[in-house]
C-alpha cells in the first residue's frame, strides 16, 4: 500500500497545541513545555553518519559536501544530514563524530553512527565488496558506555580536554537519536535472500534494536526519537540492482518498499513494548517513510524534480553505476571522467544513488520536527521526559 499523501498531515495551528496539551495529560512521561535538551547523543548509518566511517575506514570524497561544507565533511551528501537539522532545531552545534580523532567537541553529545552500519552483527564488512561497516549498533551501544564512563574521568582529571567533554548532568537530559535498519535490510536483499525472507528476518533484527535501547536506558537515557526506515525502493541502488521488481505508480519497487513498510509496522509495535517496559522513558516514533515517499509521489508540489535519479553518479536511466561511485573515475572512450554533481542539487532528492541531498534533508526535517508524524504527535522541542 502506498504511503498517504503528506498534505493529509496538515493540522490546523490551534488544533495542534491543544492536541498537544492533551497528549502532555494523557501521557505525563513527555514535557508539557519546551524542552532544552544539552546534547544529542545519535546510533545510526549513512543517514546519520557526520564523519565516522570517512574518518576509520572509508573517506568521503569530492564533490560530497559542495553545497553547504564546500568541502567533504565526513557525510555521504552534497551537504547536510537530519540529524545535522536536528541538532540546529534544539540550538545546538553539529555533532561530532566519536570515531574522529581530529578537531573533536563532545561537549553538547557525540555521534557514534556510521555508514553501513546495521542493527545486527553483518556478514560481510568493508572494505569487502558490497560490505557493510563493522561498527553495527551493539558495537556503537558499547563505544557510547566507554564514552560515558572515560568523558567524565577526564573531566574529573582536567586539563586542555576537560572542556570538550560533556557535563555528568547532560545524559539524562540529552535527547537519544536513532536512525538505523536500512541496512539490514539491504544486506538481505544483496545476500540472495527473497522478499519473504528478509520480511522474516525482521522480528530478529528489532528483537537486537530494542535489546540496545533498554542497554541505553539503563544507562541513564530517556528521551529517545527513534527515526523508522524511509522507501528504499525508491533509491536508484534498488531500482538498478532489481529491475525486474514490480513498480508502483511513482516508479519505486514496490516489494522492497513494501518490505520496508513491513520493518516500520514492527518497529512500531516493539515500541509500544519498549514504553511498557521503560515506563519513564519518553520514546517518540518518527515516520520518516512517509516523508521520503512524498518526495516521489509528489515532487513538484514540494519543489524538487527527477527523484528517482542520481544527481552525482553515472550510467543509464537512473545515473547510477553500481561499479562507479560518486566522487570516482570511470573511463569512457580511452579517457576518464570525474563523477560530479548535477547542476542543480538544490531541486533533487537522491544525491548519490543511496543517499539524500542537503535540499531533501532539510525538508525532511521541516516536516518531522513539527510532531504531524510523530507517536505521540510531539514536536521535537518537546520530546523530552518529564523532569
Amino acid at each position: 500500500m502506498e504511503s498517504p499523501s503528506i498534505s493529509k498531515f496538515t493540522i490546523p495551528l490551534s488544533c495542534f497545541f491543544t492536541l498537544l496539551l492533551i497528549i502532555a495529560t494523557l501521557n505525563p512521561v513527555f514535557a508539557s513545555k519546551v524542552c532544552n535538551f544539552p546534547a544529542i547523543f545519535n546510533f545510526g548509518d549513512s543517514n546519520s553518519d557526520t564523519g565516522g566511517l570517512s574518518a576509520t575506514l572509508r573517506r568521503a570524497t569530492p564533490p560530497n559536501g559542495e553545497t553547504y561544507f564546500h568541502r567533504p565533511a565526513g557525510r555521504f551528501s552534497d551537504g547536510r544530514l537530519i540529524i545535522d537539522f536536528i541538532a540546529m532545531g534544539v540550538g545546538l552545534p553539529y555533532l561530532s563524530a566519536y570515531l574522529d580523532s581530529l578537531g573533536t567537541n563532545f561537549t553538547h553529545g557525540a555521534n557514534f553512527a556510521t555508514a553501513g552500519s546495521t542493527i545486527r552483527l553483518p556478514s560481510r564488512i568493508i572494505p569487502a565488496a558490497g560490505g557493510f561497516s563493522p561498527f553495527y549498533l551493539n558495537i556503537q551501544y558499547s563505544q557510547f558506555e566507554q564514552f560515558k564512563e572515560r568523558s567524565q574521568f577526564i573531566r574529573r582529571q582536567g586539563g586542555i580536554y576537560a572542556h570538550l567533554m560533556p557535563k555528568k548532568d547532560y545524559f539524562p537530559k540529552a535527547l537519544y537519536t536513532f536512525d538505523i535498519g536500512h541496512n539490514d535490510l539491504g544486506e538481505g536483499f544483496f545476500g540472495n535472500m527473497t522478499v519473504e525472507q528478509v520480511n522474516a528476518s525482521i522480528p530478529d533484527i528489532l528483537d537486537k534494536f530494542s535489546l540496545n535501547v533498554k542497554n541505553i536506558y539503563n544507562l541513564g537515557a530517556r528521551s529517545f526519537w527513534i527515526h523508522n526506515t524511509g522507501p528504499i525502493g525508491c533509491l536508484p541502488y534498488i531500482l538498478v540492482n532489481f529491475p525486474s521488481a514490480q513498480r508502483d505508480s511513482h516508479g519505486c519497487a514496490k516489494p522492497y518498499n513494501d518490505v520496508a513498510q513491513s520493518f516500520n509496522h514492527k518497529l512500531k509495535k516493539a515500541i509500544v513494548q519498549l514504553r511498557i517496559e521503560l515506563p519513564t522513558a519518553a520514546i517518540t516514533y518518527v515516520d520518516v517513510y512517509s516523508v521520503k515517499y512524498s518526495l516521489y509521489s509528489e515532487p513538484h508540489k514540494y519543489g524538487f524534480e527527477l527523484p528517482l535519479v542520481a544527481c552525482c553518479g553515472y550510467g543509464g536511466k537512473y545515473n547510477y553505476s553500481s561499479s562507479v561511485e560518486c566522487g570516482g573515475t570511470v573511463t569512457v572512450n580511452g579517457s576518464k571522467i570525474f563523477v560530479g554533481s548535477c547542476e542543480r542539487p538544490s531541486v533533487r532528492v537522491n544525491w548519490d544513488g543511496i543517499h539524500y541531498t542537503e535540499a531533501a534533508n532539510k525538508f525532511v526535517f521541516s516536516q518531522i520536527s513539527t510532531g504531524a508524524f510523530s507517536d505521540p504527535p510531539v514536536p521535537l522541542k518537546m520530546a523530552c521526559h518529564q523532569v
